[in-house]
C-alpha cells in the first residue's frame, strides 16, 4: 500500500514537471507566430508607402489619395513653401550638387537668422569638386527702381554669364517688372523695410551679402546702390576685382563730432575710443570677409544697441568690426567714386546736363595714386555715384566711348 502511494506521487511529480515546459514552450511558439504576422503587416504598410529614396517620382501611383498629402508634405518640407519652388526641386532633385552650388530662384521662406546660418557654411575640404570660375556678385541696395538698369544691361551684355550674379533688395512691397530677357530679371531676394541712418541699413547688407553667399562661385561681392554706374568695363573691373588680394571696405580714424563723436562710451570694453572707424557704406569685399562680416552677432548686437539716434551704424559697423579683427584682409578704402566737397549729409548728383566726356574721365582718372595688392595704382574707382535718373540718356551716348561699354 505504501509503495502504491510513493508510485502515485512520484508520477504526479513527473506530470507537473513535464506540463510546465510544455506550457511555456507553446506560450513561446504563439509568440513567434503572433510577431511574425505583425512583422508583416508593418512590412506591406511602409513599403506601400513613398518614402524610398531609392524610386522616383513616376513609381508612385499619381492619383492614389493616401499618398498624395504625404508625398506634398514631404517635399515642402524638405524644399520650401513656395509653390514653384517646390515643383523644381521635385524635379531636379532636392539634394543635388547642382541646387546646392547655387540657386536658380532666389525665393525662400528663411529668416535671418537661419539665412545667415546657412550662407556662414565654409567647406573644410580644399578643392572644389567641380570647375569653380569665381564670379562678381553685384549686389544692389534700393527702396524703387533701378533707373540706370539700360546702363547695366549694356554693361553685362555679351559677358561670360559664369562670372557675375546680381541681386537686388528693395522695399518689400517693389516689384523691378523687368522682362524676362533682362538680366535683373529673378534677381529680387526676400527683403525687408529699410529705414535710413538704422541699423536696419547694415541688415539689408548682410541679407545681400548672406543670398549672394549661397552661390560657391561667388567670390567678390560689391555693394550698389540706385544711383551707382560702373566707369571701367567688365573684363576691367572683372581682372581688377579677381586679382586683388584685398577687399575695399571704407575705414579710417575720424577725430570729429562725426566719427568719434558718435562713439558711445556703453561699447566698452569690447568697443573702446581707439578701435572706432568711420567709412563709406558703398564697399567691395572677398568672400572670406563677407563670411566673417555675416557671421558675427556679438558686435552687431552693440550696434544694434548702442549706435541709435545720430550714430548711423551703416558708417561705423562694418569699418570697427573689420579694423579690430581682419585689417590685414583689407586696402581700407572704397572703390566707389562719391564727390563730397558740397559738405553736409549727402554727396553731389549728377544730373543730365552735368554728363559730359571730361567729367567721365575725371572720375576714371583721379590724378592720385592708391594701394592695389603690393604696389600702386592710378586706378582708384571701378564705380562712381551720385546720378540722378536724368543723367541716363546722356551717359548712353558716350559710354561706349568713354567707359568702353
Amino acid at each position: 500500500m505504501r509503495a502504491r502511494t510513493e508510485r502515485d506521487e512520484l508520477s504526479k511529480d513527473l506530470s507537473a514537471g513535464v506540463t510546465k515546459p510544455l506550457c511555456f514552450l507553446i506560450v513561446f511558439v504563439i509568440g513567434i507566430v503572433i510577431g511574425l504576422a505583425s512583422s508583416s503587416h508593418v512590412d506591406r504598410y511602409f513599403t506601400s508607402q513613398p518614402y524610398n529614396l531609392n524610386r522616383g517620382r513616376e513609381s508612385i501611383p499619381p492619383n492614389s489619395p493616401s499618398t498624395s498629402s504625404i508625398t506634398q508634405t514631404t517635399y515642402d518640407q524638405k524644399c520650401t513653401t513656395s509653390t514653384d519652388i517646390v515643383s523644381n526641386c521635385v524635379k531636379d532633385e532636392c539634394l543635388s550638387m547642382k541646387s546646392f552650388l547655387s540657386q536658380k530662384n532666389l525665393s525662400h521662406s528663411m529668416t535671418d537668422e537661419e539665412l545667415f546660418w546657412r550662407a556662414s557654411l565654409v567647406p573644410e575640404k580644399a578643392h572644389y569638386p567641380f570647375d569653380r570660375m569665381p564670379k562678381l556678385a553685384f549686389m544692389f541696395l534700393t527702396r524703387g527702381p533701378l533707373p540706370f538698369i539700360p546702363l547695366w544691361e549694356r554693361f553685362f551684355k555679351g559677358q561670360d554669364v559664369r562670372k557675375y550674379s546680381i541681386y537686388v533688395h528693395t522695399s518689400p512691397e517693389f516689384d523691378l517688372g523687368v522682362s524676362n530677357s533682362s538680366v535683373f530679371y529673378n534677381r529680387q531676394i526676400p527683403s525687408q523695410a529699410v529705414e535710413w541712418g538704422t541699423v536696419s541699413l547694415v541688415d539689408a547688407e548682410r541679407r545681400l551679402l548672406s543670398n549672394a553667399l549661397l552661390d560657391f562661385s561667388n567670390e567678390r561681392f560689391i555693394l550698389l546702390s540706385e544711383s551707382c554706374i560702373p566707369i571701367y568695363n567688365f573684363q576691367k573691373i572683372y581682372k581688377y576685382l579677381t586679382k586683388s588680394i584685398y577687399s575695399y571696405l571704407d575705414s579710417y580714424d575720424d577725430p570729429s563730432r562725426y566719427g568719434r563723436g558718435r562713439y558711445n562710451t556703453y561699447m566698452k570694453p569690447e568697443i573702446r575710443i581707439r578701435d572706432w572707424r568711420k567709412g563709406s557704406q558703398w564697399f567691395e569685399m572677398h568672400r572670406a570677409l563677407a563670411i566673417k562680416i555675416i557671421s558675427d552677432t556679438k558686435y552687431y548686437d552693440l550696434f544694434k544697441k548702442y549706435c541709435t539716434d545720430d550714430c548711423y551704424p551703416d558708417e561705423h559697423y562694418m569699418p570697427t568690426f573689420v579694423h579690430m579683427f581682419y585689417g590685414e584682409l583689407n586696402s581700407d578704402r572704397t572703390v566707389t567714386y562719391v564727390d563730397w566737397s558740397v559738405g553736409g549729409p549727402h554727396p553731389v548728383i549728377f544730373e543730365g546736363g552735368d554728363i559730359t566726356k571730361g567729367v567721365l574721365e575725371s572720375l576714371r582718372k583721379s590724378g592720385k595714386n592708391c594701394v592695389y595688392n603690393k604696389g600702386t595704382t592710378d586706378v582708384c574707382y571701378l564705380f562712381a555715384r551720385k546720378f540722378d535718373p536724368s543723367a541716363l540718356e546722356p551717359l548712353l551716348e558716350i559710354s561706349s566711348e568713354v567707359l568702353e561699354y
